[in-house]
């Protein structure tokens, strides 16, 4: 079969709708189909089983919070500190809660990695790959904060969306004050 990238990124963004709407059981070629609105049979030529198709929506979860380079050179043009890290923060949790549903779904694959040993294995390699790309990032920007701060991040970042996403625990707290919070509590002076 010819390799048609775009049928496969309208597929998976269909996979990600299912997850984040339905959960992981209701994930199915077929769910994927009718959601994409596409003849029976079709997400199956694309992804030939269920791992292919949670590898495929993994994948397609990472193109779709990639940075913005604009955003990403106007930031690197600053000096490093405790301000430009929150910043930088400040972009992973804007994009995070701008892509709901792509967040959504992330959440759904790491539940269902503690119930299947093939997606955890999937979703370790995957976020492990990410914090290590995190780790060098802020090491070559020379940004503070070690690969311990960092994983401290990854963790309240989790939190803090989960909570911005579901039913935040103090509605009024705006998120750009939590983050500041964070940046200051975790990060050595």
């Amino acid at each position: 079969m010819v390799r048609n990238d775009e049928r496969r990124q309208v597929l998976a963004d269909a996979g990600l709708a299912v997850l984040a709407n339905q959960g992981a059981r209701g994930l199915t070629h077929r769910a994927v189909d009718r959601e994409a609105d596409v003849p029976p049979g079709t997400t199956s030529n694309y992804f030939r089983s269920r791992d292919a198709l949670m590898a495929g929506l993994v994948e397609r979860i990472g193109e779709r919070l990639t940075p913005d380079e604009t955003v990403l050179a106007a930031l690197s043009s600053r000096e490093p500190s405790r301000e430009l890290f929150a910043d930088y923060v400040r972009d992973i949790v804007r994009r995070l809660t701008e892509n709901r549903e792509v967040t959504v779904a992330l959440f759904e694959l790491r539940l269902e990695s503690t119930r299947n040993p093939d997606v955890a294995a999937m979703m370790s390699d995957w976020s492990r790959r990410g914090f290590e790309a995190d780790v060098a990032f802020n090491t070559a920007a020379g940004l503070p904060g070690s690969a311990r701060e960092i994983a401290l991040f990854h963790y309240a970042v989790d939190g803090l969306l989960l909570d911005r996403l579901t039913t935040p625990l103090v509605p009024d707290t705006s998120t750009d004050e939590i983050v500041d919070a964070l940046v200051a509590g975790l990060l050595p002076s």
